[in-house]
């Protein structure tokens, strides 16, 4: 890997040594805008290696139709500190609430790591979304610890709107629940994209371990419960949105690609 890429992407010699080599810079205006955001919360811009992982996430979200979809947004990774992970693509910054997120349960790699009592607050409520329009989303690194119940990867306090797992041994379940009051499970917990997507009165899309299924549900009003993100959990997660109804698969492709070259750029 070449020393340009470990410099800062805003470093003036950061797309490479004038006569000697070159390589890429971010040029997509929102990407931009939220690198410069994330660098003033870190003290310091990103490695260009991952702020043009991160540029290109804002390229292929919008040629795919999904970046308009994102209400509230973070890349968990990335990010020299916690302050610049929680610095929102979209939307409003989350809140760290109760004992709250310390610098030791970041990884610029893996993500955050959740520690049972300490959540985000998105800044949602059930009743800003859709309630036949609507999708949520994480990235998860790595599973909760065995012995533990982590249904908290993203929900809605009224156990209206929630994606989350219990990872003891013996359950290994995946829980899915879309403005509806039954949960749909899934027989594998997977690492990766999980996510839900409706669009429908009578069903939603659910995606994980890269296969999408439908899953029949009436919808139900939404409650005025706030959308939380690993509350409570011990899992680690690299990213999480939460919006209108998109195409799972097409923000799947993007968020792996991003995660994947912030690890290569790291």
């Amino acid at each position: 890997m070449s020393l340009a890429s470990k410099l800062p992407w805003n470093h003036s010699f950061a797309g490479g040594y004038p006569g000697l080599s070159s390589q890429p810079l971010p040029t997509d205006a929102d990407a931009i805008d939220y690198l410069s955001r994330m660098a003033t919360a870190d003290g310091a811009g990103v490695e260009t290696g991952v702020a043009v992982a991160v540029d290109a996430f804002f390229r292929d979200t919008k040629a795919s139709g999904v970046f308009d979809a994102l209400e509230a947004c973070c890349i968990l990774a990335g990010a020299r500190t916690l302050a610049g992970a929680l610095v929102p693509v979209v939307g409003d910054a989350p809140t760290n609430v109760a004992n709250g997120f310390v610098s030791g349960d970041y990884s610029r790699t893996d993500g955050l790591t959740g520690d049972g009592t300490s959540y985000l607050d998105s800044g949602l409520d059930q009743d800003d979304l859709g309630q036949n329009n609507n999708h949520a989303c994480v990235y998860k690194t790595v599973n909760a610890d065995p012995a533990n119940t982590n249904f908290g990867l993203l929900k809605g306090n009224g156990a209206n709107f929630i994606i989350g797992n219990d990872n003891r041994p013996g359950f290994k379940y995946n829980f899915f629940r879309n403005m509806n009051g039954t949960a749909d499970t899934a027989s594998a917990i997977a690492l990766g994209f999980v996510g839900m997507s409706r669009s429908s009165a009578t069903s939603y899309n659910k995606r994980s371990g890269g296969t999408t299924n439908s899953v029949n549900a009436t919808s139900a009003a939404p409650s005025g419960d706030d959308i939380t993100i690993l509350n409570p959990g011990d899992a680690t997660i690299a990213f999480y949105s939460i919006g209108e109804s998109l195409s799972l698969e097409a923000l799947d492709t993007a968020v792996a690609n991003l995660i994947t070259a912030i690890g290569n750029a790291l």
